[in-house]
């Protein structure tokens, strides 16, 4: 998250700095932005393709894990640890 945070700050200071400069910034309209995602989400097509194909389970905990950290650039979510038992009395 943090590093989305100072991906948005640096982009804001770019637009400040462009706008200063009177200058068209070179970033692609919305349109574009949305074609890009639309790439991000088609390329997971085929994995869950293969895997459905395969008779393996879809299930959400599987595309969490393989397709959401390739959808969004975010490393694949981690279990929690469980606690160890406590031992008997």
């Amino acid at each position: 998250m943090k590093i989305w945070i100072i991906s948005l700050a640096l982009g804001l200071l770019a637009g400040v700095i462009y706008a200063a400069l009177d200058i068209h910034s070179p970033a692609p309209p919305v349109i574009a932005l949305l074609g890009l995602f639309g790439m991000l989400v088609g390329e997971q097509i085929i994995p869950i393709t293969r895997r459905l194909v395969s008779r393996q389970p879809f299930t959400f905990a599987w595309f969490r894990h393989e397709c959401v950290p390739q959808i969004s650039g975010t490393p694949p979510p981690t279990q929690a640890p469980t606690p160890p038992e406590a031992p008997p009395r």
